[in-house]
């Protein structure tokens, strides 16, 4: 963990001053990213909370992975419950002149996984059916009403990024909403290894967010994972909440 810490150049803004609380692996994991009219999005943010915009265009994106070996600093991890899919649709937002992702929906494979994510960070996970194969990610939520589904093929590495990728991508910071605070999370890791990748097949049918994703993705991506450590939150008031 030592030579990741030291490798800052990257980042937006200086590492915390305090010891990191979790470490975890995104392993596998591929990106599809939605442009969206930015009035609606902006409805369904929590006050507190701004979009954040690239050059006046909001995103959403669809992020399917695999979560491996989480754990707090001082344990180690247990795959029963460190180890398991998850399926989020996040957007872009700023909060306390910082820029950050903010989770519409978070989805975990695993209960007790999805249980333990909420009693120790507050994010507000759910359980949802997934099946993950070599070339395909699933995703069924009976009691919500939804269903995702792809197959994809993993193309040749990104030698360049562009701007908009490095700005859908590298992002160190999470805002999300708890009741009646913000809570802010800070995220380290190394810069994301890109590939291309060729959506074959691609179903995504959530209700609440159908409206504002009517075109398909028009950036995607793949990237074989980082490895991620993180710091206990940091809840405020917004005087807006």
């Amino acid at each position: 963990m030592n030579s990741i810490l030291k490798q800052v150049g990257h980042r937006p803004w200086p590492l915390p001053n305090q010891k990191w609380a979790y470490y975890q692996e995104w392993n596998e994991v591929v990106f599809l990213h939605y442009p969206v009219d930015h009035s609606g999005l902006s409805e369904i943010l929590p006050k507190g909370l701004e979009l954040d915009l690239f050059e006046g265009q909001a995103w959403i994106s669809l992020v399917a992975f695999t979560m491996q070996k989480i754990r707090p600093r001082y344990l180690p991890p247990f795959s029963p419950i460190s180890d398991f899919h998850e399926f989020n649709v996040r957007t872009y937002v700023r909060c306390n002149g910082k820029a950050g992702v903010y989770f519409l929906s978070v989805e975990g494979a695993k209960k007790l996984s999805c249980f333990m994510a909420r009693t120790l960070s507050d994010l507000p996970y759910w359980y949802a059916s997934m099946q993950r194969g070599p070339a395909s990610f699933s995703v069924s939520n009976n009691k919500r009403s939804r269903e995702f589904g792809m197959q994809f093929e993993i193309g040749a590495e990104k030698v360049s990024r562009s701007e908009l990728e490095v700005w859908l991508t590298e992002r160190y910071g999470l805002f999300q909403d708890a009741g009646d605070i913000i809570n802010t999370f800070d995220l380290h890791h190394l810069p994301w290894t890109l590939h291309e990748v060729l959506i074959k097949d691609l179903k995504f049918d959530y209700p609440e967010y159908n409206a504002l994703m009517q075109e398909g993705p028009q950036l995607m991506h793949y990237s074989p994972g980082v490895r991620v450590v993180s710091w206990e939150p940091i809840g405020y008031s917004s005087p807006d909440l």
